[in-house]
């Protein structure tokens, strides 16, 4: 009999494709993982965020909703990488305030939560570390009289514009997979898909409510 368990993906509008951490590809390594171990997958949580501010558990609808579904069967929630959980590790730590036991398929079942806390905060250090390396070669940078920015205005805003319609593409790719799968359920007005996303809790770009309006934009970007 197959060990039950409940699988949670998290997709970001920021720099998918780059991390190999996309909607497809997390939703693959969770069914190679299931089929590997003898797992079920009862339920998948779909998040779309922006990873932008903290982790507060108030912007992560699906990941509460999981942990609720994974209460009421008694059983693990599985996520493809640590960090599609968080990669903060006082969030990490919350998370097993909620009694609920995590597989992550990166790490195998043998990973505890002793070990989750671990790997969250070696991530964390490293980090810290790059970051302030960062900081370090800038201002070596600056005292060798290197011009740091862009003062070129029109530059800046070539810059925002194109990062500004990166993003809405990068949301669209990510957000189209979960309408296709409405469309399959029969669902074809974009009211009517509006509707089921917000059902289903999956936030818009800007973190509110679908509109027909809205869902028609993600299909001609995708």
């Amino acid at each position: 009999m197959s060990k039950q368990i409940v699988g949670y993906i998290r997709v970001s509008t920021a720099g998918q494709g780059k991390s190999g951490l996309g909607l497809e590809a997390q939703r693959a390594s969770l069914a190679r993982f299931a089929e590997i171990e003898g797992f079920q997958i009862l339920a998948e949580f779909v998040e779309v965020e922006s990873g932008k501010g903290s982790d507060a558990m108030s912007r992560r609808p699906q990941l509460a909703a999981a942990l609720a579904e994974a209460r009421k069967r008694k059983c693990p929630v599985i996520v493809a990488k640590l960090d599609r959980l968080s990669r903060d590790v006082h969030f990490i730590s919350g998370l097993m305030a909620h009694k609920v036991s995590f597989v992550v398929a990166e790490l195998g079942t043998d990973a505890d939560p002793f070990m989750l806390h671990l790997y969250a905060a070696l991530a964390e250090k490293e980090r810290q570390l790059i970051s302030q390396r960062t900081r370090d070669a800038l201002k070596a940078a600056k005292a060798r009289g290197v011009v740091l920015g862009n003062p070129n205005l029109a530059d800046v805003r070539r810059q925002a514009v194109a990062s500004t319609k990166a993003n809405a593409d990068s949301f669209a790719k990510n957000v189209a997979p979960i309408i296709r799968e409405i469309q399959g359920s029969g669902i074809a007005s974009r009211r009517a898909i509006a509707r089921a996303l917000n059902a289903r809790g999956v936030a818009t770009a800007r973190g509110g409510r679908w509109t027909a309006v809205q869902v028609g934009s993600i299909l001609q970007r995708a």
